[in-house]
């Protein structure tokens, strides 16, 4: 037992049915800001890391 194109389209039709395009719509633009904070938090984390790497490296040549 598959799920096939129409149930997936009756879901669709159900939850914009429920929440109305608006709330959909800013849901969507919440994600998308949590992906970003989350994509700038990792490479300021990445950036920290290779800074706090660095350091490390001169502090065992001196």
């Amino acid at each position: 037992m598959s799920i096939g194109f129409w149930q997936i389209a009756i879901v669709v039709v159900l939850v914009v049915l429920l929440f109305g395009r608006g709330k959909i719509s800013a849901l969507m633009g919440d994600v998308a800001k949590g992906i970003k904070s989350f994509k700038k938090g990792m490479s300021d984390n990445s950036e920290t890391n290779s800074k706090d790497s660095n350091d490390q490296n001169d502090s065992t040549k001196s």
